[in-house]
């Protein structure tokens, strides 16, 4: 079976070592310093839900980039979306043209408001470019472990590739399928998370589930809103890595932004609720990078712009939420320089 390596000592990053691992893959995971590799190993780190309590023997640990990738077919990365950049420019000696590189982070970067892929393709040499590819989904690493059935999507310009990381990264238990929508699948992981962060400041709040379906349906648009912009296929964000990542994200007590969103509904404050994560909360860093895109596209994005203030100008949730139920209404599919009414006039040949 082929060697693959894991790049990142996250909790969806030893879910993936595992579930590949047990499927017969020879996986090193790559973690920052020998010593994290240890902990993992022991599973110190995160306290994780193992089959039958340990690691499967096919799943190794290392410090070592050069041990990680020696002789791999394909690289994973499952890094925080900040320190992406970081992580590429560390492996990238190392990344050879034969080898898929895979980003199964959900993020953009703040800086720079691009996307994991953009931040790879921009790290790596040309030759590497083709192999590229992103996976993305409904995917709770907790319920995954527990071997409960979930599927994803990996998404490659080429379909061929994207073909190959589907055979190698589908699973008993983890349906991949494929597309070529590189822009819509990642921006449809990435952005859920901001809603996800709404979603749960409205179950802070006891606003019962009326009012989170409306949020979670106006996020939907904000999100397909923003992809269209950017030149995603709007189609892409009703599948996997749209609703059902959305739907995933905005509903579970697992959510990590869900329980961010909570929590500062309740009144606690950004970052103390942040630094007693194990884990990042991708929302947090995304919004401000999905507010300076829609400052500079001239794009309306209401509930983006309220999380927004929430996070980082002291805007109360309760008063978000009334300034979001006090806006001026118009057709559900219009807004501010949107374009989804009129692709969708275009398809229906209909007038409004």
């Amino acid at each position: 079976m082929p060697k693959l390596a894991i790049i990142g000592a996250t909790t969806w990053g030893a879910t993936l070592g595992v579930t590949l691992a047990q499927k017969g893959h020879f996986v090193r995971l790559l973690a920052r310093t020998e010593d994290e590799a240890l902990r993992m190993a022991s599973n110190e780190l995160y306290s994780l839900p193992l089959p039958c309590g340990k690691f499967p023997t096919r799943l190794t640990f290392t410090g070592s980039p050069e041990k990680a990738i020696a002789d791999v077919r394909a690289v994973v990365l499952v890094v925080p979306a900040q320190s992406m950049r970081q992580n590429i420019r560390q492996i990238a000696p190392e990344i050879k043209p034969s080898m898929l590189v895979v980003s199964a982070s959900k993020g953009l970067e703040v800086e720079t408001g691009k996307r994991m892929s953009e931040i790879i393709r921009e790290e790596l040499l040309e030759s590497c470019h083709r192999n590229i590819c992103v996976l993305s989904g409904p995917n709770l690493a907790r319920e995954i472990l527990e071997e409960h059935p979930a599927a994803t999507v990996a998404a490659a310009e080429d379909h061929e590739i994207a073909r190959a990381a589907q055979r190698l990264l589908s699973t008993r238990q983890l349906c991949v399928y494929t597309n070529t929508d590189v822009v819509g699948v990642e921006l449809g992981g990435a952005l859920k998370n901001i809603i996800a962060l709404a979603a749960g400041m409205a179950d802070g709040l006891g606003y019962g589930d009326n009012a989170k379906a409306a949020l979670m349906t106006r996020g939907w648009a904000e999100i397909t809103a923003l992809g269209v912009a950017l030149g995603a296929n709007p189609l892409t964000f009703g599948g996997l890595a749209g609703l059902g990542d959305l739907f995933a994200t905005c509903a579970s007590p697992l959510s990590r932004n869900h329980y961010v969103g909570t929590e500062i509904a309740r009144g606690r404050k950004l970052e103390d609720i942040t630094d007693e994560m194990d884990n990042v909360a991708e929302g947090v860093g995304t919004t401000v990078a999905a507010w300076k895109l829609a400052q500079r596209l001239g794009l309306g994005m209401p509930i983006t712009e309220r999380i927004y203030r929430v996070l980082y100008e002291g805007l109360e949730p309760r008063q978000a939420a009334i300034e979001l139920l006090s806006a001026e209404t118009q057709h559900e599919l219009e807004g501010r320089k949107w374009r989804l009414l009129g692709a969708v006039r275009k398809r229906n040949g209909s007038k409004r």
